[in-house]
């Protein structure tokens, strides 16, 4: 293992990566391009064999292992994409793999990392228990451990997607890049830099776990209290002092965003670029959208880093981009407990061109006076704007409206 990460390495893992890692599309895309205000490409690497970059550092590092000095296999740690890439790679190379997923992991991360020929183990509660069980069962059985992002070989095969897209986009101005344990953004920032110095490199980390943006401020790569957030795949807190010293001498700039920017991100991509994106993946567009960062001139690329999303999750992460987008909403209305006065409710509704989803009506336990009745609705909007325009509607009909956000006004 070498102590650094040059240009080099990364060449010579596109190399070794030849035939197992693919090259993804870098897609211009006209939709985000208006949404943004700027020339935006979608760079699809949830496209990419286990649906994510991790199999670029798997297959260089795992290649790197000397011949006979792994007789019990490779031992990995991972909430799923990185289990996924070496749990594939092993299995190419010829050798067992370990992985130690949360107990918490996805039911498909955990089935497909299975089916890619790991053993797969359930331990820990986050991810950094799971790194420290792996290194533990390293140490205790001599499999080689294969780190998600703390190990040079690692951050160099990531390092393949940064030339990948420097070749199909020479004149790109600016890369958006998903921040989580930082090996992909290490790797690709240095080799972008390398081949355009005057790139400008932007990192995109979770609000609630933005452990390289409190590395910048401070100037400590030192481990933080992770908040929760839909997308897990980037909730790192265990920073890497290589990872570090490879964005801060490579990344222009680093950014975070929320899951309700998140979760927006993912419907878009998925309603408008026809694209499977799962939350960590998507913060690079959710930065762009949001506001978090300004594009500048020139073309923008927003990469996709992964799209292994829980089927079962995905209902409830659209649900929630489009409440975030104004398109879906719900409410709830307090009116005088007479006949007509809900059917006058939903007229008013409809008369605002409003899509009613779902009805439920509480005369018990809404803590609101006698003769008073709590409903609660669920419908489709266009906008939030068309939203509002609904409220507006009610309340002027005298309806006492009550929305998620907070109280619009009370009984008298």
């Amino acid at each position: 293992m070498s102590a650094s990460v040059t240009y080099e390495d990364i060449l010579a893992a596109r190399d070794r990566g030849k035939g197992v890692v693919v090259e993804t599309p870098l897609i211009p895309s006209n939709s985000f391009s208006k949404l943004a205000g700027a020339d935006v490409w979608l760079k699809a690497e949830n496209l990419q064999r286990t649906g994510s970059f991790k199999i670029r550092g798997a297959m260089n590092a795992i290649s790197l292992i000397p011949e006979g000095l792994a007789p019990n296999g490779v031992v990995a740690a991972s909430a799923g994409n990185h289990a996924q890439g070496v749990a594939l790679a092993a299995t190419e190379l010829g050798l067992d793999s370990t992985v130690f997923m949360p107990e918490s992991a996805a039911i498909p991360k955990i089935a497909a990392t299975r089916a890619y020929g790991a053993e797969v183990r359930l331990e820990g509660d986050n991810l950094a228990e799971a790194v420290d069980l792996a290194t533990a069962f390293s140490e205790e059985t001599g499999a080689t451990l294969i780190h998600p992002y703390d190990d040079p070989d690692v951050v160099a095969g990531q390092g393949t997607f940064g030339v990948e897209v420097g070749e199909q986009l020479p004149d790109a101005a600016t890369v958006l890049i998903p921040v989580g344990g930082g090996g992909l953004i290490g790797g690709s920032a240095l080799a972008l830099k390398h081949m355009n110095p005057g790139i400008r490199i932007v990192g995109v980390q979770s609000e609630a776990v933005p452990t390289y943006i409190e590395a910048r401020r401070t100037g400590i790569p030192a481990e933080i209290h992770p908040g929760h957030t839909v997308a897990d795949g980037i909730a790192c807190s265990r920073p890497s002092n290589l990872c570090f010293e490879l964005i801060e001498t490579y990344v222009d700039d680093l950014v975070s965003v929320g899951d309700a920017d998140t979760t927006k991100a993912v419907a878009l991509l998925l309603e408008r670029g026809k694209l499977l994106v799962e939350p960590a993946g998507a913060v690079s567009v959710a930065a762009l959208l949001s506001g978090s960062i300004d594009p500048g001139p020139g073309k923008v690329v927003a990469v996709l880093s992964g799209g292994n999303v829980d089927l079962l999750v995905i209902d409830d992460v659209v649900r929630h981009g489009l409440e975030s987008e104004g398109r879906y909403a719900s409410l709830s209305i307090v009116v005088v407990d007479e006949p007509g006065n809900l059917a006058g409710a939903l007229t008013t509704i409809a008369s605002r061109r409003g899509n009613v989803l779902s009805v439920d009506h509480h005369r018990e336990g809404s803590g609101r006076p006698p003769g008073w009745v709590e409903i609660s609705i669920t419908l489709e909007t266009r906008s939030s704007d068309h939203f509002k325009e609904i409220v507006s509607a009610l309340e002027s009909q005298g309806v006492t409206v009550i929305h998620s956000g907070g109280s619009i006004g009370s009984p008298e």
